[in-house]
């Protein structure tokens, strides 16, 4: 009994979409602008999230070592640091490899440091990455309890202002989400509120006879799920295929491998899908139900 119910409202679904097009077309197309724009803010944010992430790691923290540290010292901090799954590159420097990159970067002038004894008074050195920038202030507690270890630097500044904006990010996307979900919950409530209108008087009838108000609810629920999908899987091809379009154009001349590259369609439709469906079968079965529930008077 509840499978033929069911079946009867998804048929009675179906005929209202069928008997109001120009009302359901003007659903359609409000739900789909709406999907568009929330799904273009979803590959804004997951882009600049990523690159924001990319850069985050850029900034490496230097560990020096004390100029007297033994070998033991020197290759038990190298372990530990390898050992850390939060850091996710490791470049050790010899006191030669400094002293010839300080004599590189004086450019002209690095005769001044031809007699310099580098072995006395410069250290052991590991530049490091880590994956995740908000980890950086407990990452450097624990390199500077290693042995042997002198001082550890971190550019701070820069990570928290990644940091920070990566908040902003989110915080703007979860904004913008909730008040795109609203105006055009709004407006299907009111484009269904004129499809239950024309037909106040068979609601009436059927209220009459004894139908139950979720009987009377159901086909316009299913409805608006429907025109939810249709406009979901519209919206998520239509934005897919000027998503290529772009890639294709901004990552002309833009290594993959690139601080700066932004994510390839394939990476991301599948959620740029999920969200459309998802958002656009909740605006349209609430939407309608909003609708419904006034008419009916529950």
């Amino acid at each position: 009994m509840i499978f033929k119910t069911f079946f009867n409202s998804v048929k009675e679904g179906f005929s209202g979409i069928k008997r109001h097009p120009f009302v359901t077309i003007a659903s359609i197309t409000v739900v789909l602008l709406m999907l568009i724009i929330l799904s273009v803010f979803f590959i804004f944010s997951a882009n600049a999230r990523t690159i924001m992430r990319k850069l985050g790691q850029q900034p490496p923290i230097e560990v020096y070592m004390k100029v007297d540290a033994t070998e033991d010292q020197i290759v038990q901090t190298e372990q530990l640091i390898h050992e850390d799954t939060r850091i996710i590159e490791c470049i050790k420097r010899s006191p030669e490899e400094n002293y010839n990159n300080f004599k590189t970067n004086l450019g002209d002038s690095q005769s001044i440091l031809d007699e310099f004894d580098y072995n006395n008074y410069l250290p052991y050195t590991f530049s490091l990455r880590i994956s995740d920038p908000s980890m950086g202030d407990d990452v450097v507690a624990r390199l500077q309890t290693l042995p042997g270890v002198s001082k550890v630097s971190r550019e701070s500044r820069v990570m928290d202002v990644l940091e920070r904006a990566g908040h902003y990010v989110n915080i703007g996307t979860a904004v913008a989400s909730v008040l795109l979900f609203v105006i055009a919950l709004f407006i299907i409530s009111t484009m269904v509120r004129i499809s239950v209108y024309s037909r106040a008087n068979e609601i009436e009838i059927m209220k009459f006879v004894g139908a139950t108000n979720s009987y009377i609810r159901m086909p316009y629920i299913i409805e608006g799920a429907i025109i939810g999908l249709i406009s979901a899987v519209c919206s998520w091809a239509i934005t897919i295929i000027a998503y290529k379009a772009l890639y294709a154009r901004i990552m002309s001349n833009v290594d993959p491998a690139s601080f700066y590259a932004i994510l390839p369609a394939k990476g991301i439709m599948w959620y740029v899908l999920i969200l459309a469906v998802v958002t656009g079968v909740l605006i349209g079965s609430i939407g309608s139900g909003i609708s419904v529930r006034k008419y009916i008077k529950v």
